[in-house]
């Protein structure tokens, strides 16, 4: 409890981040203005000699002063340790601070009043008596035994033993609290409430909180820091007796005469004793030093191990003789694979070089060797990726397939860093290293099938490993060494070359395999496909057969593809029908299978070329409807497009598509409609009809996208045969781009779309005039079963393409409702 006495006026002295409480004594520097302004004040108000000279303690935080302070008495003034002048001043009662008055002296003068204070004790007649709110005596007194105790094992730890006798002597409870100022643990703001707190009892409470807390958080950090000790002892220690552990076994092994134990483990000798290049050897050397300057229980000492172990590992130096047999190579090619003519002459080309630069001495110009870079561009089923191994039996070096369908992540081509955890090198570092020479022939399987994301860009990492100009320094984030790659045949496969970044298409010898023809296929299934099945199914090669018209049949009828995969699966099919059959005594074996036993096994056809099937149920049996010529990811294929126009008593004019048309194909429907407006007149068509009724034209198979500006023509005919009411020949297909004005532009894939045709039956084939060098890349075997013909004009599409009027018939034209 506290009450306030009669008026004061006081020099101020003010004390920056500081709070001085009562009964403490404190040297003050007099080489400050402010604190020597309030000395000097103080003594010039002094009356009388015995009168010690008063001032105002004021604690002045941030600028601000403090509501309370404390009177303070000028005890002594001299000089400090340090030689400057000062002032020692004695905290006596607190004083609340009221309004400015003046006084003598240059200080600043306040009026101030004593807050008295009420020392709680034991008598009867003490205000601390049970019934009042305030604390028991008794409770009192256990806060000071409290208080006392804890700063008793405070002083002691620091060793203060002199002061502890001090603070015991204290009894009264003010003078306890405010003894607890002279703690340097204690923040100004925590100083300030001591002082603002008038209560005893409540301030005594608040040092004791403050004491515990700062005792807790000392026992939390000793025992912090002794467990950190104690880590760092345990470490040098086991540090200091591996290193004599070492020292005995060198000892030992010198001793007893022996070479090096444990190899495995003392990775210096086996990097001194590796065949690496210098640069390699310098990086491995380094990392031997870190590894020994660490413990074993260091993290890092376990990524050094891996990364030297990978090291080690990497086939540097190792390298196969490749087989400069060049027509045993060329049989070999020939043996594994039919067809394939442009990769075939592409492997033996690079070996006839490869073998004249070993015999003139130029393996190695300026840091490269001849290495390759294919990029193998078909459907599937051609036999891309089983070439890849083909061609390393051809050259007699190693073989390794690395999958890139799918892959998103730069670090899968270039490694991590080895700072993260379960980093490993990158694909094309694991595939040497399986290869086990520096020269092997690496499959990048699917390379258009490469994604990227947040992680980065794979086809970008690809850049430098596919580059001869620089694939001779490679650098994997793991490795962190250049790795020489100039010696490897890369073979790179993909099914579209559109879906290949242009920058690193560039970097490659694209090779095209456009699908086999059906005589190819028969060749396929009858000397690889058949052979592989029979083992598969457990039947002897003497046990079943297959004749040449089951096999073209199949080819032909069964599947319809650019490949060979759907053909061995209906081979697989058939045998195992007939391993079924036997093992249920429904036939006999051996069996030889002929055209006329499929059906039998396996079920009807499920491709009929369009020139067998009856003239009713033909695709063109009605005006309006034309074949065309496409290309897609699994090679070329037979486009139908269909036409109709609406009933001109519901339909509105205009054009209507369907099909899941790209823009691209939309305007070239677009131009065909215009051409037959502005050109019916000449061709004799009734374009009347597509000013009043609206035209449809549909693609089937809607479920496909189809885009491309090849379909022009077969537009324009399907829509010239829905208006004249003739008929579209059942055995002509055609491609070409069409202009406004009629022209026939050129467009890609003629070999592709000419083996299609080829497989659907078709014999006349319409393209443009310019795309008539490319006939050169298409089988002969394939132009001698078809009439081509190079136009320049739609016109001469139109007089090819449609049969003859029928004489005094009204055309049927197909009406939409």
């Amino acid at each position: 409890m506290a009450a306030e006495s009669t008026p004061l006026a006081l020099p101020v002295l003010p004390l920056d981040d500081e709070v001085v409480l009562p009964g403490m004594v404190v040297p003050l520097d007099l080489s400050d203005s402010e604190v020597r302004a309030a000395v000097e004040a103080a003594q010039a108000a002094a009356t009388s000699e015995p009168e010690k000279p008063r001032v105002l303690l004021v604690p002045r935080i941030d600028g601000t002063y403090a509501a309370t302070g404390v009177l303070g008495t000028v005890e002594q003034v001299g000089r400090l340790a340090d030689g400057d002048p000062g002032a020692l001043i004695r905290g006596r009662d607190r004083v609340r601070i009221g309004a400015g008055t003046t006084g003598p002296g240059a200080a600043l003068w306040v009026e101030g009043t004593r807050i008295e204070e009420t020392v709680p004790d034991r008598s009867p007649g003490s205000p601390f008596r049970p019934g009042k709110g305030d604390p028991y005596p008794g409770q009192v007194a256990e806060l000071v035994t409290e208080y006392k105790a804890l700063a008793t094992a405070w002083l002691r730890k620091r060793g203060a033993w002199q002061v502890v006798d001090r603070v015991q002597a204290i009894d009264d409870v003010s003078a306890l609290a405010d003894n607890s100022g002279y703690s340097p643990f204690l923040s100004t703001e925590q100083k300030l409430a001591l002082l603002e707190t008038a209560d005893p009892v409540a301030r005594l409470k608040l040092a004791t909180q403050q004491l515990r807390d700062h005792l807790a958080e000392q026992d939390v950090a000793e025992s912090i820091a002794k467990d950190v000790q104690d880590g760092v002892d345990k470490q040098q220690r086991e540090f200091l007796l591996r290193r004599q552990l070492e020292a005995v076994r060198k000892e030992l092994r010198e001793l007893n005469g022996e070479q090096e134990g444990e190899e495995s483990d003392d990775y210096r000798s086996r990097v001194e004793a590796a065949d690496l290049p210098e640069k390699v050897r310098e990086a491995a050397l380094k990392e031997v030093d870190k590894l020994e300057r660490s413990s074993d229980q260091s993290p890092e000492g376990s990524w050094i191990r891996t990364w030297l172990d990978t090291v080690l590992e990497m086939p540097w130096n190792e390298r196969t003789e490749d087989a400069y047999d060049i027509q045993g190579a060329r049989a070999v090619l020939d043996a594994e694979h039919a067809g394939l003519t442009d990769v075939k002459e592409r492997i033996t080309e690079y070996l006839a070089v490869r073998k004249r630069r070993a015999e003139r001495g130029l393996g190695v110009v300026g840091g490269r060797r001849g290495g390759a870079v294919l990029a193998l561009v078909g459907p599937p089923g051609v036999g891309k990726t089983s070439l890849g191994e083909s061609v390393a039996h051809a050259m007699g070096r190693r073989f390794v397939r690395v999958a890139l369908g799918g892959v998103r992540d730069e670090a899968e081509i270039r490694g991590h860093r080895r700072t993260y955890v379960g980093a490993l090198p990158g694909r094309i570092v694991r595939a040497v290293k399986e290869a086990g020479s520096m020269n092997p022939v690496v499959l990048l399987d699917e390379i258009d099938k490469v994604g990227s994301d947040f992680r980065g860009d794979p086809s970008a990492a690809l850049l430098e490993v596919l580059d001869p100009a620089q694939n001779h320094t490679f650098r994997d984030h793991y490795l962190e060494v250049e790795l020489d790659l100039s010696d490897v045949v890369f073979l790179a496969t993909a099914n579209v070359l559109e879906a290949i970044p242009e920058a690193l298409a560039d970097r490659m010898d694209i090779v095209r395999l456009d699908g086999y023809t059906e005589d190819e296929k028969v060749v396929i299934a009858r000397d690889h496909l058949l052979p592989r099945q029979l083992e598969r199914a457990g039947l002897a090669t003497d046990e079943v057969t297959l004749d040449e018209g089951a096999l073209r049949r199949l080819a032909g009828e069964y599947t319809r593809e650019a490949g060979v995969r759907a053909l061995e699966r209906s081979i697989a099919r058939l045998l195992r029908k007939v391993a079924a059959q036997h093992e249920l005594g429904e036939r006999e074996l051996p069996l030889t299978v002929g055209d006329g036993d499929l059906r039998a096994l396996i079920g009807r056809p499920h491709h009929v070329p369009e020139s067998a099937q009856e003239p009713a149920e033909r695709r063109t049996a009605v005006p309006g409807v034309a074949t065309g010529l496409a290309v897609t990811g699994a090679g070329g294929d037979v486009l139908y497009v269909e036409a109709s126009l609406a009933d001109p008593e519901t339909g509105a004019a205009g054009l209507t598509l369907t099909g899941q048309l790209g823009d691209v194909m939309k305007e070239s429907a677009q131009i065909a409609l215009s051409f037959l407006r502005s050109h019916g007149a000449e061709l004799e068509l009734p374009v009347g009809d597509l000013k009043e009724r609206g035209a449809h034209i549909h693609f089937p198979a809607g479920a496909v996208p189809k885009d491309g500006p090849s379909a022009g023509v077969t537009m324009t005919t399907a829509l010239a045969s829905l208006l004249s009411g003739r008929l579209v020949r059942t055995d002509v297909a055609m491609t070409g781009e069409v202009s406004l004005t009629g022209r026939v532009l050129p467009i890609g894939g003629v070999k592709q779309k000419l083996l299609a045709a080829h497989r659907a039956g078709i014999t006349t084939v319409i393209i443009p005039k310019r795309n008539e060098p490319d006939l050169d890349d298409v089988p002969a075997h394939v132009l001698d079963g078809l009439d081509v013909h190079a136009v320049t004009d739609v016109r001469q599409v139109l007089e090819l393409a449609l049969s003859p009027a029928t004489n005094g018939a009204a055309p049927e034209v197909p009406v939409a409702v």
